[in-house]
């Protein structure tokens, strides 16, 4: 899962992300393991939870056009870019027609829609970004390439490791819609609101889970999470 210092891009080779890389590489074990872990999970629950994830397309399909599937691209590991897989919750193409972050009261989402974004269905068809190795369950949320190119040399250290479907900082900011809003309202834009405000309170979790990670505690926060999701 990390890949060797000499072929990252030369955007991670810095001194501090080379110290965060190292912390890391004498984790090998842990590593091997937490991906070991995310190809049978993650084909194990693709199995057993293909019913619902038909019930939820067709559900999507019904309340409005478009297709059942939101493929962004994002980005992950190496700094590389792929394309996230999201049950869709707004209008079809919707990122043409406002930000790339969406707030408490975006018009764009759909009814549908909302009610995925509550229990974080819509993010269960990244279950096959796990698999394929793009994704892991426990790491830093994948950004748009927009929002990486304003990483400073700390935030880069987050890109040794692939994204994750959950973090702490997707538990503390579970809410996030609601707190873009009120940075909105104050009279921030999207952009400003994300970049200036809940990104860098959010990277600060990232980066701790990158200084004390072990496979162990993935587990636990996998299981904080969907105590989270059910509250």
């Amino acid at each position: 899962m990390l890949v060797q210092w000499d072929l990252l891009p030369d955007t991670l080779k810095n001194n501090t992300v080379r110290l965060y890389y190292e912390k890391l590489e004498a984790k090998k074990g842990g590593l091997i393991a937490k991906r070991l872990f995310d190809i049978v999970v993650s084909a194990f629950m693709i199995a057993i939870l293909s019913p619902v994830l038909l019930l939820l397309a067709i559900l999507i399909k019904a309340d409005s056009k478009g297709p059942v599937f939101y493929r962004q691209e994002r980005v992950t590991a190496a700094n590389r870019s792929f394309r996230i897989f999201k049950f869709r919750t707004m209008v079809q193409n919707a990122d043409q027609i406002g930000a790339l972050i969406t707030a408490e009261k975006d018009p764009r989402i759909t009814k549908m829609g909302n009610r995925l974004r509550k229990c974080r269905l819509d993010e269960l068809p990244q279950l096959f970004n796990v698999l394929k190795g793009e994704m892991t369950f426990v790491g830093t949320r994948p950004e748009v390439r927009k929002y990486v190119d304003a990483y400073t040399d700390e935030m880069q250290a987050t890109l040794l490791l692939p994204a994750g479907i959950t973090s702490l900082a997707s538990i503390y900011y579970k809410d996030e819609d609601e707190i873009m809003e009120r940075y909105i309202a104050a009279g921030s834009t999207v952009d400003e609101a994300y970049l200036q405000h809940v990104l860098p309170e959010k990277m600060k979790y990232n980066l701790e889970y990158l200084r004390s990670f072990h496979f162990f505690g993935d587990i636990k926060l996998m299981w904080k999470t969907a105590i989270s999701v059910l509250k």
